[in-house]
């Protein structure tokens, strides 16, 4: 705290200590204020601008002090001024005292404030920065509410200065004509209880509550002007409660939701059920990687007592692997099952006519036509190709077209440093690929921490892969025996030599053929909803990667379950999308997950925050298994054991973060974990030696200090 913020400090100390060392209050008590009315009205008579100026500062004092004794000094007000004057000097005296109390703990107090809590106060300040105005003009009508609470809870939040006097002025002024009017009576009031009726307190809850009707009302007129042009082919009677476009992760929950709940749902997939997930994204890469690694645990066996074999890979094979663990899982997924549970799926190409009519083309080239009430657009996303030169002439792989391969590429260029990248960099080097790794950011793996981000680098390196990070594809052209791409590094041009491009940079939301345009559905990268996963049209929706923020299937099924609750029951009540705890990992060797802030966002975000970090090296299980690599590192709040965060780097890291989940899910702290059994010898241990770091850090000593004189007195010492 600097020189300024102590000097305020002690100030407003001071006024506080003085108020109640010299028994202020005493003159602010209404039966002082009875006794002295004569004299206070002969003193007005005679210095009327002086008594006004001595009112009003007294007043700001009190009122910037957060003092008691403002509803006895407004009762003043209408003793000495009448109900207009009074009106008008307490309004502004008020107003502005409030204003002061407001700046006073926004300078002293929002900075360490905003430091310490910064997590869990974002969506707070997102919720002030565009309801704010709402939430105080309430708040100020009401008068059970504690004013100067009010003033020193706004200051903490990013509320405009302006705002809040101006609201202040407004909302407070129906109390005050309430309490300018009573001292105006003032022989007739025995206690302040006695001014607010209940009738008239529960006006103002009324009142308080209309700006929110009002704001309905607004958004129920501003719904009715999007479906005005449509307004004639609105039809009386739908076919469908909910039609869903997309049998991904996010469409298949919607659909198994609507059906649980008795609506008549259609589901539309023009190409595979099961979306990306199932048939090119987490099933098939997750079925390479595991033969990936049985590959390398046969190279290195001798880790584990045995005689190191060179696996013989057929690399065909394996692909037929991969298909049968997609065949495998593909029925639950397919159309008889979710026909069986009610819903109507339908094969074809999905494309909205207006907001309540979707067309639908089958594969022989039939028109089916649906009313509906509501749609949920689960359209999911795509690999990006960059539009790098030669590129498309040279041809490469994504994640949804190398599942087709049957030969192992002899040298593989890896285009992207992202978990994809990574995952399937790895594999095809331990099953025999010669890898180059290329990507422009100056590391691997930018969402992790870099801690997390160099033990999978070295560990890719370890396995074969030539990683290059700070290098920026140029373009690709034909090399002499395959392909050839040229990269920028430190100003001079690399030439990569491979016989295969796959490309993992990213993924693109699906957002064309389906209507959006014709509806005028605004889109960025994403469909763009609100926090209802509204689109512009209320009953028009978006879930899944299509919609972002996150491109995870658990993500998806987590907005479809708000998305399709939503969609059917809306009008009763709607629930805003909760992205508070999101979890994810990356599938390497080491996997790397992680949930809430990493040590990276926490210094970006300026969140405080305590680390405590336990190495997995240490823990018996992974010294037995031959993993005694990675971490798991905590992130807490100063002092205490609230989570803000968890990074994993080690084995089955993915399987470990769940409780991590689950404890900040449910607001659970690292004491939880550590009072918690965990089975030896387990992997979880982690968790629990993870917490008990951060309890040796806080341990007691001062206690500790008379425990040990405890025990040397027991023994006679």
């Amino acid at each position: 705290m600097n020189v300024r913020k102590l000097l305020l400090l002690s100030l407003v100390l001071a006024g506080v200590v003085a108020f109640f060392a010299f028994d202020l209050q005493r003159y602010l008590s209404l039966d002082e204020l009875k006794r002295q009315q004569a004299a206070l009205a002969e003193l007005y008579a005679r210095h009327p601008a002086r008594v006004i100026a001595a009112y009003f500062l007294v007043y700001l004092a009190v009122t910037a002090l957060s003092l008691p004794g403002a509803a006895v000094l407004t009762l003043a007000g209408g003793a000495l001024f009448g109900l207009v004057a009074g009106t008008v000097i307490v309004s502004f005296a008020s107003s502005i005292g409030a204003l002061l109390a407001f700046l006073v703990a926004r300078y002293l107090l929002r900075e360490a404030v905003q430091r310490r809590f910064g997590a869990r106060l974002a969506q707070i300040n997102a919720g002030i920065e565009r309801d704010g105005a709402f939430y105080l003009f309430t708040l100020r009508l009401v008068p059970i509410v504690p004013f100067f609470i009010i003033n020193l809870v706004m200051g903490l939040t990013r509320m405009k200065a302006g705002t809040f006097y101006g609201v202040s002025q407004l909302g407070m002024l129906a109390g005050t004509v309430v309490y300018v009017n009573a001292g105006t009576q003032l022989a007739r009031i025995d206690s302040l209880a006695g001014i607010l009726s209940p009738a008239l307190v529960g006006s103002f809850v009324l009142l308080g509550v209309f700006p929110w009707i009002a704001r309905r009302v607004v958004r129920a007129v501003q719904r009715g002007r999007v479906h005005a042009r449509w307004r004639s082919v609105r039809p009386r009677r739908y076919d469908r409660n909910l039609v869903v476009i997309g049998a991904g992760a996010a469409g298949l929950v919607s659909a198994y939701i609507a059906a649980t709940v008795r609506a008549k749902v259609t589901l539309v997939e023009r190409h595979k059920m099961g979306g990306d997930c199932l048939n090119y994204g987490c099933v098939p890469s997750k079925a390479l990687i595991r033969t990936a690694r049985l590959a390398h645990q046969m190279r290195h066996a001798s880790r584990h007592g045995l005689a190191d074999t060179p696996p013989s890979i057929d690399f065909a094979q394996v692909m037929d692997r991969v298909h049968r663990v997609i065949a495998e899982i593909e029925p639950h997924d397919s159309v008889a099952r979710y026909t069986g549970l009610g819903v109507d799926v339908v094969q074809g190409h999905a494309r909205l006519v207006n907001p309540w009519t979707v067309a639908i083309t089958r594969e022989d080239g039939s028109v089916q036509t649906l009313t509906t009430r509501a749609v949920i657009l689960a359209t999911g996303a795509e690999p990006f190709v960059p539009d790098l030169p030669g590129l498309k002439e040279m041809g490469c792989l994504t994640s949804d077209t190398l599942w087709s391969l049957r030969a192992l590429p002899r040298r593989l260029i890896v285009l992207g440093g992202g978990p994809i990248g990574c995952e399937l960099a790895q594999a095809f080097a331990r099953l025999g690929s010669e890898v180059t790794q290329v990507e422009m950011a100056p590391r691997l793996m930018l969402k992790e921490d870099e801690d997390a981000a160099g033990l999978v680098r070295a560990s890719l390196e370890r396995d074969g892969v030539r990683v290059l990070t700070a290098h920026r594809a140029l373009r690709c052209e034909p090399g002499p025996d395959g392909k050839r791409l040229i990269a920028e590094h430190d100003g001079r041009e690399v030439v990569i030599e491979g016989d295969e491009i796959l490309c993992a940079v990213g993924r693109v939301a699906r957002l064309q053929g389906h209507g959006l345009d014709t509806l005028g559905i605004p889109t960025g990268r994403v469909i763009e909803t609100n926090e209802y996963l509204e689109t512009l049209y209320p009953n028009i929706y978006a879930a899944g990667d299509a919609a972002g923020p996150f491109q995870f299937t658990h993500v998806a099924a987590h907005q479809a379950w708000y998305a399709a609750v939503n969609a059917l029951f809306g009008p009763l009540k709607t629930f805003k999308a909760d992205y508070s705890v999101i979890p994810w990992a990356t599938f390497t060797d080491p996997e790397v997950a992680r949930v809430g802030l990493s040590e990276d966002e926490a210094r970006r975000q300026g969140v405080a925050y305590e680390l405590t970090r336990y190495g997995i090296d240490d823990l018996d299980r992974a010294i037995a298994d031959g993993q005694a690599h990675g971490f798991v590192k905590v992130l807490t709040v100063p002092g205490k054991d609230r989570i803000l965060g968890v990074t994993i780097v080690g084995e089955h890291a993915a399987d470990l973060l769940a409780e991590f989940v689950l404890a900040m899910k449910h607001g659970l702290g690292l004491n939880k974990i550590l009072g918690t059994i965990h089975i030896y010898p387990t992997l979880a241990e982690a968790n629990k030696y993870a917490a008990g770091e951060w309890k040796k850090a806080h341990k007691p000593e001062a206690l500790l200090r008379w425990v040990e004189r405890y025990h040397a007195w027991r023994r006679g010492e």
